[in-house]
């Protein structure tokens, strides 16, 4: 591939150099790193998450996240997909 200097200049992630060296379209479908997707949040959850922050969000003295963590009922939430679904909605 005559091109392929020009791609060498700019920054690539393993799945695209992968691509380089074997071919593009060379990587099928569920190949190459996982994905990582956040699971939506459902209106269930989403109500959930209202009602924890309504009731935590007057409580002096204490993280309103950290206890909207503790007593979110899906694990597998992160901090941050917290706060963010919280300033999304």
């Amino acid at each position: 591939n005559k091109k392929a200097i020009v791609e060498l200049l700019f920054w690539k992630n393993p799945t695209i150099a992968c691509e380089m060296t074997k071919g593009y379209s060379s990587l099928q479908e569920g190949e190459g790193p996982p994905k990582s997707r956040v699971p939506p949040w459902t209106p269930q959850e989403e109500q959930e998450l209202r009602e924890l922050y309504w009731k935590y969000k007057e409580v002096e003295g204490e993280d309103v996240i950290a206890a909207i963590l503790a007593h979110l009922p899906s694990p597998g939430r992160t901090r941050r997909q917290v706060v963010k679904q919280l300033v999304r909605m």
